[in-house]
């Protein structure tokens, strides 16, 4: 049986992806952020392709 909320890889990518943070400047201002920091991953990656 199926959970009740699943989400998917595309999706996750779509909403908190590198490329998705950089399109707007309040994404980027996260990632300074991060990289401010020190974090080692700035963005989420898939494991696979999403």
């Amino acid at each position: 049986m199926k959970r009740t909320l699943e989400g998917t890889k595309a999706k996750r990518q779509k909403v908190s992806g590198f490329r998705a943070r950089m399109a707007t400047p309040g994404g980027q201002e996260v990632l300074n952020r991060r990289r401010a920091k020190g974090r080692h991953q700035i963005a989420i990656t898939p494991k696979e392709r999403a």
